[in-house]
């Protein structure tokens, strides 16, 4: 039988929101937020990034990044210039202060990382990274599913409530 709190998706999402919400608990007094480590973190690794590039990595709807983006740059954080061979891309970029920033972070990040992992193996942390990058390329699959779900008139109709259940009868 299905249930909530046994399922993949719900224990999953359970581990990143706590382990969310409290490494921005960690961070909050450098000023930044998690979405804002994660650019810095992403930067950090690969620079020159087009914003939908930086939105695909660090799992951020576009809209909310630029916004994030240019309150990054208000702090003087990033940067953003246009790419010399595309001068309609724009390109973010860590300021010397951003890297110096993230740099401060990284070894908050690693511990955190550390603590949640601390019961397995090297062997086993690993094969846990191949299986999440597995699951998340799997994922893709249900993209069509979506598509088609919207097409079809079933998709547009309300849901209704649950009825409630009748008791069972009493045996006779």
């Amino acid at each position: 039988m299905y249930r909530l709190t046994n399922s993949f998706p719900y224990l999953l999402n359970r581990v990143g929101v706590r382990m969310g919400e409290l490494f921005s608990r960690r961070i909050s007094s450098f000023g930044v937020t998690l979405p804002m480590y994660r650019v810095m973190a992403a930067l950090w690794e690969n620079g020159d990034q087009r914003l939908s590039d930086l939105a695909t990595i660090t799992t951020t709807e576009i809209s909310t990044l630029s916004r994030l983006v240019g309150e990054m740059k208000r702090k003087g954080l990033v940067t953003r210039s246009r790419l010399a061979d595309n001068g309609r891309t724009v390109a973010i970029n860590l300021t010397s202060k951003g890297r110096l920033l993230v740099e401060d972070l990284m070894p908050i990040a690693v511990h955190f990382e550390d603590v949640a992992v601390r019961d397995f193996s090297e062997s086993e942390i690993s094969h846990l990274k191949v299986v999440f990058r597995k699951i998340y390329e799997s994922l893709g699959s249900i993209e069509p599913e979506i598509e088609a779900a919207k097409a079809s008139p079933k998709s547009k109709r309300k849901i209704s409530p649950p009825r409630p259940r009748s008791k069972p009868r009493a045996k006779e």
